[in-house]
C-alpha cells in the first residue's frame, strides 16, 4: 500500500525503545512459570488468544516456542477448533474456554461458564496464574497489532546437496 498509515516497528525497536514496558511484561511470563504451570499449557493459551485477536507476530513466535517445547503437532493443528477434537485434556479445554472468555470479553455467558468449570481442573491460586496468562497475551497482541511487529519467521538450515 501506499499510502499505509500504520504504525510499523519491529519488536527488537521496541524492546529497545521500551525496555521497561517490556521488561515488566516479561516479567508477568517469567511469574506465571515461576507458578508451576506448565510452559507447554500455557503456550497453547497464548496461541489461542492470539489466533482470535488476530496477532500475526504472537502467532508465530509462539507456535515457534511450542514446537520447541514439543507440543505435539495436532494440537498446534487443531487449537482453533478445540472444541470439535478430542486431542485435548479436560483441564487444556478448561482453560482455551477461560482463554476465549477472556480474549472475547462480549459474551457474559460465556465467561461465566468458563469460569464455573475452572474450579474442577485448577488450584484457586493456578487460576489466578492462569488468568495473568492470558491477560498478558492478550497486552502484548495489542501492542503487536497496534505496532505491526512483522512475524518472527522461524529460520530454516539451508537445503543439501541433493
Amino acid at each position: 500500500m501506499a499510502n499505509d498509515a500504520r504504525l510499523r516497528m519491529s519488536y527488537e525497536a521496541f524492546a529497545r525503545a521500551a525496555a521497561p514496558v517490556q521488561g515488566a511484561l516479561a516479567a508477568l511470563g517469567k511469574a506465571v512459570d515461576d507458578a508451576g504451570l506448565d510452559k507447554a499449557f500455557t503456550e497453547l493459551i497464548k496461541l489461542r488468544a492470539s489466533q482470535i485477536n488476530g496477532c500475526a507476530f504472537c502467532l508465530q513466535l509462539h507456535l515457534n516456542i511450542a514446537r520447541k517445547l514439543g507440543v505435539p503437532g495436532e494440537k498446534l493443528d487443531l487449537v482453533g477448533v478445540w472444541r470439535e477434537t478430542d486431542v485435548f485434556s479436560p483441564r487444556e479445554r478448561a482453560a482455551l474456554a477461560w482463554t476465549e472468555a477472556l480474549t472475547d470479553l462480549s459474551d457474559e455467558a460465556a465467561r461465566a461458564a468458563a469460569a464455573a468449570a475452572l474450579p474442577e481442573h485448577f488450584t484457586p491460586d493456578e487460576i489466578l496464574f492462569l488468568t495473568v496468562a492470558i491477560g498478558t497475551i492478550n497486552q502484548w497482541n495489542r501492542i503487536a497489532i497496534g505496532l505491526s511487529f512483522p512475524p518472527p519467521v522461524p529460520k530454516r538450515a539451508a537445503p543439501g546437496p541433493a
